[in-house]
Formats: structure tokens, sequence, C-alpha cells
């Protein structure tokens, strides 16, 4: 089979344990072979069998590579805004205030449930367009803003037709994110709905993963774990909206569910933290959503760094607390508001961003894997926390075929 071949670039390969500093390989090559990469190291050590089967050739021009940007959590698919709440925070209101008074996530179902299928993709393609223009190849996408089986399956069918673009989309069932309005104070009611929602949706081929939000203004954990007793029958992998606002004891939940993350983690216990390292569980951190709020409670990195959990970084995307488009200015946000190394966020949005995932087949430059990678007019990797409101993206390879 014939072989593609990259050169002319410096390779930040991501791979843990390279030695050097973000993996980096100077005058790299990479060989491209069906979509994976064949082969990737100096130019000058390319070996001669794959030189010879090269039928193509592309100069990155001295460009950076990096794999391909990974959004690990966002709810890109929504209908309508939340500016007049933005307002109402900035007079003084909190997201709690807010959520309690009908508005937050509940007015964002009344808008999502308004709209049609078609609608809701012309409304959320835009936002995924952005992210793919920051370098982003994979992105996950949660439901929760429809929170009946009708509304649920719509808002996953679309999140799974925008793979028809050329990135990977991976949807999360988030039936447990919100009490819709005909279940008002009947949280345990609602769970039960949710365990009836699941199995449906999974048979209709619409989930890749279970999350819930488990919070004092959402669900207790007694209510979350019945979900993910739910998923494991189904043999789906879980996520978890944990800690955000108080330490609910989330994140060792999830662990006993070796959840593949707990996400915002403002909260998080050395007790909590422990677990995740014991279960394997990524921690993702969501810069925006801390920024947005102006929540002033840092998440734990020193905990998280003692206890060697994997951190992931994501824009949460979303119109409630995130209603951002760019990984890259969470790059930056990671290291001025969470005090991440430039390092750390790249393996958050790369490396860490597929273990939060569970995909084994890119985040890193690495033979076998996808030939997801992205070519950036800078020469440092440093460079891509650095800028703000900066996009230096010079092309995207997706599966191997340039974009």
């Amino acid at each position: 089979m014939s072989i593609e071949l990259w050169t002319g670039c410096r390779a930040a390969t991501m791979q843990a344990g390279a030695g050097a500093s973000y993996g980096l390989v100077e005058d790299a090559a990479i060989a491209v072979e069906a979509g994976r990469i064949a082969w990737i190291g100096g130019r000058n050590e390319l070996p001669a069998a794959l030189r010879d089967r090269v039928t193509q050739r592309h100069d990155c021009g001295g460009a950076l590579v990096t794999p391909g940007l990974i959004d690990c959590h966002t709810h890109l698919v929504y209908g309508g805004d939340r500016a007049h709440e933005f307002e109402l925070r900035l007079g003084g209101a909190s997201y709690e205030d807010i959520a309690r008074a009908g508005g937050g996530i509940a007015s964002t179902v009344k808008a999502t449930r308004a709209a049609s299928e078609a609608e809701l993709r012309a409304q959320s393609l835009p936002r995924l367009r952005a992210l793919m223009g920051d370098g982003v190849t994979t992105v996950e996408i949660k439901s929760g803003y429809g929170l009946s089986l009708e509304q649920e399956a719509k808002c996953l069918r679309v999140a799974r037709s925008l793979g028809d673009e050329p990135v990977d989309v991976r949807t999360t069932f988030l039936g447990a994110h919100a009490l819709p309005p005909e279940f008002a104070g009947r949280a345990d009611d609602y769970i039960e709905e949710v365990l009836r929602m699941l199995p449906a949706l999974h048979q209709q081929g619409l989930v890749d993963a279970v999350d819930a939000f488990c919070e004092r203004i959402a669900f207790s954990t007694a209510q979350t774990e019945r979900v993910f007793e739910a998923a494991r029958r189904l043999g789906l992998p879980v996520k978890l909206h944990a800690e955000q606002l108080s330490d609910s004891g989330g994140a060792q939940l999830a662990a006993r569910y070796g959840a593949l993350s707990c996400d915002h983690l403002e909260w998080l216990s050395e007790e909590g933290a422990a677990a995740m390292a014991q279960a394997g569980s990524a921690a993702v951190l969501l810069p925006g959503a801390f920024y947005f709020l102006r929540d002033t409670r840092v998440p734990p990195v020193d905990l998280l760094r003692k206890h060697a959990v994997p951190i992931a970084v994501s824009t949460d995307c979303n119109p409630g607390s995130s209603p951002c488009t760019s990984l890259l200015l969470m790059l930056n946000m990671a290291c001025t508001l969470f005090r991440l190394t430039p390092q750390e966020a790249l393996a958050g949005v790369t490396r860490n961003a597929a273990l939060a995932l569970g995909l084994k087949d890119r985040g890193v430059l690495a033979p076998g894997l996808r030939a997801d990678f992205v070519l950036w007019n800078v020469q440092q990797p440093a460079q891509l926390s650095y800028a703000m409101g900066f996009n230096p993206h010079r092309q995207t390879v997706f599966e191997g075929r340039p974009l």
C-alpha cells in the first residue's frame, strides 16, 4: 500500500515518557498509510522500505505538528442562548439562584424542545466548525437539554449527524442533567424515566457513554448510582459532572464504577483524587465555566499531580456557563487560571483528553494510531497556550486526509 510522507516540521508527539519536552522530534517525518501513522521520527531516519513506497510528499514548511486536538466535554447541541442570564449574573444573581428560579438548564431545555432537528443542526454546526478551526479532530457531545426520550433522541441524532463533518463525534447520554418541568419536585420519578430512556437510546446506537450531574442542584449520589448501574448493565462507560459546587463524594462514586472521567472538580477532596487515581479516571478541568461564572475556588491541581491523575482540559461548550468554541483559549485559561504548565495543558487536549473518552487510538503521534494531526504556524508548543485570541492553525489532517 502507498505511503504519504509529511516532512519539514517539528513534531510534538505528546508521547508520555518520551524524554524530550512534549516528545519533540526535530526535522521530523510522518509516514501515513491507510489513515494511520505508519512511522514517525527524524527525517533522515526514515526506513528505506517505507521511503521506496512513498507516492505523495507534503512539505510542512517548518510548521509545528501536534496530534489533532480533542474536546472531551461539550454540550454543543442546544437551542437558543442565555445572554439574559449573563446580565442577571453580572447584576449579582448566582448560577444557583437562576437555576432555582426556572432559568439555567431549564430555559435551554425549553428552547431545545421547541427546535426541530434541522434547526438544532443549523444552530450547532457553526459551533462545531469553530472548534474544528482550532484544530479539533475529535469532539464529545452530550445530550441533556431534551430530558425526555423523544427529545434526547433528537439531540443525540443531531450530534451523530455532525459527524458527517471531517471530525469524529462521540456522544454521551446526559439524561440526568436536570429535572424537566413536568417532573418538578419528583427527582426519583425522573430517574426512573432516565432508566427507561437509556436502553432505548442505546438500542438506537446513539450512546457511546453515560454522564450525570451529581450536585445539590441536580441529582444525589444515590440517584446517580442508579444511572451508573443501568449503564454498567448495558456495558456503557460512565463519566460524571462532579464536585463543581460542593464536595458530594461524586468522584469516589464514579471511581467505583471505573469512570472514564470526573469533570469540573473545584471541590475535589484528597479521598476523591486518590479514588480517581486508583480507578484510572481522568480529571477534566473546565476553565471556561470557572471564568464565566466568576468562580473563586480553583480545582486542586497540586492534589491531582500528587496522585498522578491524568489532567484533561475542555471547553465545556454550553449556553449557560461556558459559551466558548475555542479550545486554544482554554489552553491559555488552564495555564493562567489553574496554573497548569503549557505542557500539561497541551497534554490535556491531546493525550489525556483521549483517555477521558476511553480512546486509545489517538491523542499522541505514534505508529499504528490515527493520522489525526495539526500543522501550526508556530515554532514552540508553548506558543499554543501563550497567545489569547490568536489562532495559528495552518492545516488539519484527519485520518490521513489533508483538509
